[in-house]
C-alpha cells in the first residue's frame, strides 16, 4: 500500500497552486487616492503584480470615461523612494513610472500620496485617457533594497482618476469657425457701409 501524504500537507499544495480570485476596485473620477500593496511574499505565485493588501489577491483599477471626455490616471509610488512600476490595461502595457535613483529601505518614507507625488524622489506617472473602458493594474519593475543587500519587492503606492477636459467634436470646431465667419463678415459689411 502506498502511503498518503497528511492532509494538511494536501491542502497547502492545493492552495499555491489555485489562483487567487482577482479584487477591481471601481475608481470614481474625483481625484481620491486608491491603495495598492505590491509584496511578492504574499501575492499569488509569488509575484510582483499589485495585490489587495486584505486577501492577497491581484488587484486591477477599473473605470469608463465617457465620450468627449478625457482622463488623467495617476500611479505613484509611496512605500521607500526607489520603486517603478509597469502599468498596464487589460495585459498591454499603457507605461512606466518616472525612473528614479534605486533607493534602500534606509531612504525616505512618504507621509501621504500627496507627499509621494510631490516628491521627485518618489516614482509617478501620468497618463492620459481617451474615451473608454479600462482595467488598470501593474507590477513593480524596481525595488529598493533591504538592510541585507537583496530587493525588498514589497512596498506601497496609489492610483487616482481625474477628468481633465471635454473634448470637442470635430462638428463643434466648423460651427465655431462658421459663426467667427459671420461675425467677420458682418464687422466688414459695417465697415464698408460707414466709409461711403
Amino acid at each position: 500500500m502506498k502511503p498518503q501524504a497528511p492532509f494538511a500537507v494536501v491542502m497547502l499544495a492545493a492552495a499555491f497552486s489555485m489562483p487567487a480570485a482577482a479584487t477591481d476596485i471601481a475608481v470614481a473620477a474625483d481625484a481620491t487616492w486608491h491603495e495598492f500593496v505590491v509584496d511578492n511574499l504574499i501575492a499569488p505565485s509569488f509575484s510582483n503584480r499589485w495585490i489587495d493588501f486584505n486577501d492577497g489577491s491581484p488587484l486591477a483599477f477599473t473605470f469608463t470615461i465617457s465620450t468627449g471626455n478625457v482622463g488623467t490616471f495617476s500611479v505613484v509610488d509611496a512605500g521607500f523612494a526607489g520603486d517603478t512600476f509597469s502599468v498596464t490595461n487589460d495585459g498591454a502595457l499603457l507605461g512606466q513610472t518616472s525612473n528614479v535613483a534605486p533607493g534602500t529601505i534606509d531612504g525616505t518614507v512618504a507621509d501621504t500620496f500627496d507627499a509621494a507625488f510631490a516628491d521627485p524622489a518618489y516614482s509617478r506617472g501620468i497618463f492620459t485617457l481617451g474615451a473608454g473602458s479600462y482595467r488598470v493594474s501593474g507590477l513593480l519593475g524596481q525595488s529598493v533594497t533591504g538592510a541585507d543587500g537583496l530587493l525588498l519587492n514589497s512596498t506601497n503606492g496609489a492610483v487616482r482618476l481625474s477628468i481633465v477636459a471635454a473634448v470637442p467634436e470635430p462638428s463643434t470646431y466648423a460651427l465655431l469657425l462658421a459663426g467667427l465667419g459671420a461675425v467677420g463678415f458682418a464687422n466688414r459689411s459695417r465697415s464698408r457701409s460707414r466709409n461711403r
